[in-house]
């Protein structure tokens, strides 16, 4: 029985024919040599080189089709179309789970279909061959703040420090998760909302004012933390539903913070409507029901 292909490009068929071309050009070399027969010799190479070169080309079209099937995935990733991008990417990581490509494409792709855990362990992976990429390093501390993972959000950040999007997970992970610095996170809050690629980004002004709230909340600050959640709202109109549930969510946990609790489940539902099977509902319904249970 022939085996599943391990790499990109690779499949059993082309491995026979590389290894039956191999035996030729070694049979032909035999008659060359030790058989002295020239013209056999020459069309048993022939053939043996003809058949490496088809399985060589063969290789070639397989990897290109790999590498434009991750480039459909990343876009529809890019354009917040996650369905398609775990429909695209599921048959290539059952066939290459070893392939650093697909666990970083896999690993961005599960985080945001709200499965943190399993990202997490796609992106540790992938970091490896990936150290110097920046959304790898960004969702990885992310993945670990969803976690309430604090102390391995902490380490994830160290392969990127400076990046943005780093810093914001981070100053999240802080404020809210378990083992959270809350001072540390609240003292970032300013730094954030000061950077030129914070001001350049919708997005980013969103989650640098939705964390905003969540300081001022543990200050009881609850004029700040109206502001800043009007800030954020305003920001968010223009921004896709998934980030919008992820930032209901954020905004919830400022609600409830700040002890408005029936404002947070209100807003908490509206997160797990906006956008169903993406991480910013499954927080927001993580969320939700610790909120209940703590409450009966």
């Amino acid at each position: 029985m022939l085996r599943a292909t391990t790499t990109p490009g690779g499949h059993p068929l082309i491995r026979v024919v590389w290894l039956a071309a191999i035996g030729l050009v070694a049979v032909g070399v035999f008659l060359a040599f030790v058989a002295r027969a020239g013209r056999p010799a020459a069309l048993v190479i022939a053939v043996g080189l003809v058949l490496l070169m088809g399985g060589y080309i063969a290789y070639l079209v397989r990897h290109l089709a790999f590498l434009r099937t991750l480039e459909r995935a990343e876009a529809a990733i890019d354009e917040g179309e996650l369905e398609r991008a775990r429909v695209t990417l599921a048959p290539l990581l059952e066939r290459y789970t070893s392939v650093a490509a697909v666990q970083r494409a896999a690993g961005l792709a599960t985080y945001a279909l709200g499965d943190p855990l399993a990202a997490s362990t796609l992106l540790e992976r992938a970091a490896r061959s990936y150290r110097d990429d920046l959304k790898v390093a960004a969702t990885l501390v992310a993945s670990y703040a969803a976690l309430n993972r604090a102390g391995d959000a902490r380490r994830a950040s160290a392969l990127a420090p400076q990046a943005v999007d780093v810093r914001l997970a981070l100053a999240w992970s802080e404020l809210v998760a378990l083992g959270g610095d809350r001072e540390r996170g609240a003292a970032m809050v300013p730094e954030l909302t000061e950077r030129a690629d914070v001001r350049r980004s919708a997005s980013r002004r969103a989650m640098a004012a939705v964390l905003g709230a969540v300081a001022a909340a543990r200050r009881a600050d609850e004029a700040g933390v109206r502001a800043a959640l009007r800030s954020a709202r305003a920001e968010a109109e223009s921004l896709a539903a998934y980030e919008r549930a992820f930032l209901g969510y954020l905004e919830g946990v400022a609600l409830r913070e700040l002890g408005s609790l029936e404002d947070a489940l209100r807003v908490l539902e509206r997160a797990m409507e906006a956008a169903p099977g993406t991480i910013g509902e499954a927080l927001a319904r993580r969320e939700r029901a610790n909120m209940l249970a703590a409450r009966s």
